[in-house]
């Protein structure tokens, strides 16, 4: 087994993980919906922004501080609400919030991990937010707002991109379908009226409705994540969030979606200083954390990646993760010209063209969906990024 120093890569965590992992747990992390285009596209996007760096600007200190909804963050990167933590390490979400701990970063914690809400509260320090899938009524979703509340968490985040499943075709050839035979879900135990099956009924008759009923159910901060364009982020606003949370569920939801990195200056725009923004989907790198961030989002969030460096070594590897990331933002923005966070904006950044090479590293995954080259990438029309322009600089 590695030790947390001995990982100083990112492609080193995810080679450790697909070598801890069984085929079931890998595919299910790694996959996207049906042809996996949305999977592609959220790195593909990376490639069509370019850093402008600035140079003797005397960058002998950085520092990649910054904070969300008043808490303070060691870096604008924390730990996505991915479904059964627990697949990829025995301590699933309590891993994940003791990393958080470690580096000083801030963990959504899901309703489907494990252990309960109340145990990874208990064995963490940091504020720690609890994200909700719907899987009964009103009376259900404020019994677990109530629990949510007492347990000590600092924000309530709804997901609102997961009326039906997604169908994700690893999975499906394989015959894998995750949770079927059981398996307790401490978060789901002892709720009013819930659904004992896990019913998406009620997931998918969410309305706004019921977001503005939340909203004044709990004084938690509110946050809804899923949101894919600037009409329901104005929505979202309205009904009182405090956070916008851009997410294509790491492409696994619905299948030909845009990168979310594509989305998230129409919506930073359409939210303007009314709430902070939050991103996911694709993230892996600390070049792709400086972009986002440059473009307006708070921080991102990873999921696939956490999921990885749960696999590769628990605590350990979630911990070893931030640190490289953080790592390289430092060197990232040292040699862009940037002291922190609060100078990287639109002037960092310029329009380009992708390489032809692979963002991912192939050992990894030979089977692994390859982003088109620039010379196969059709020009995509209609958007309002700034990586609109796609002609060769």
């Amino acid at each position: 087994m590695f030790r947390g120093a001995e990982w100083i890569t990112i492609p080193e965590i995810i080679s450790a993980a697909r070598a801890n992992l069984p085929a079931s747990a890998w595919d299910y992390s790694f996959g996207g919906a049906d042809t996996e285009t949305t999977l592609r596209r959220n790195r593909t996007a990376f490639d069509y922004i370019a850093l402008r760096p600035r140079v003797l600007r005397d960058v002998r200190i950085c520092d990649t501080a910054t904070s969300f909804l008043g808490h303070p963050l060691a870096l604008p990167v924390m730990l996505a609400p991915i479904g059964g933590p627990q697949n990829y390490h025995p301590d699933g979400a309590l891993a994940c919030a003791r990393a958080a701990d470690e580096v000083g970063a801030m963990a959504f914690i899901g309703t489907l991990s494990s252990p309960s809400m109340e145990d990874v509260r208990a064995g963490s320090k940091g504020p720690l937010v609890f994200q909700m899938y719907v899987r009964g009524d009103r009376a259900w979703m404020e019994s677990l707002v109530r629990r949510v509340e007492k347990a000590g968490y600092s924000a309530l985040c709804l997901t609102v991109d997961s009326a039906a499943y997604g169908r994700r075709e690893r999975d499906l050839q394989k015959r894998f379908f995750r949770g079927e035979g059981g398996g307790v879900q401490p978060n789901l135990v002892g709720l009013t009226s819930g659904d004992p099956n896990g019913s998406r009924d009620h997931q998918a008759g969410l309305s706004w409705d019921d977001v503005a009923w939340l909203r004044e159910t709990t004084s938690l901060p509110l946050i809804l994540k899923g949101i894919l364009s600037p009409e329901d982020a104005e929505l979202a606003v309205q009904h009182g969030v405090a956070a916008v949370y851009i997410s294509n569920h790491g492409g696994r939801q619905l299948d030909h979606l845009p990168a979310t990195l594509d989305v998230l200056p129409e919506i930073v725009a359409a939210v303007g200083s009314r709430a902070e923004v939050l991103i996911d989907s694709g993230f892996m790198r600390g070049t792709d954390v400086i972009k986002a961030v440059a473009m307006g989002a708070r921080a991102v969030l990873i999921g696939k990646l956490m999921a990885w460096a749960l696999g590769a070594g628990g605590q350990a590897g979630v911990a070893a993760t931030l640190q490289i990331l953080k790592s390289e933002m430092l060197s990232a923005m040292a040699n862009m010209g940037v002291h922190s966070i609060e100078e990287l904006g639109p002037q960092c950044l310029r329009p380009t063209y992708p390489p032809h090479a692979s963002p991912w590293p192939v050992s990894v995954d030979p089977a692994l969906p390859i982003p088109m080259s620039a010379a196969e990438a059709p020009a995509r029309n209609g958007e309002t990024s700034i990586a609109a322009d796609r002609s060769p600089a």
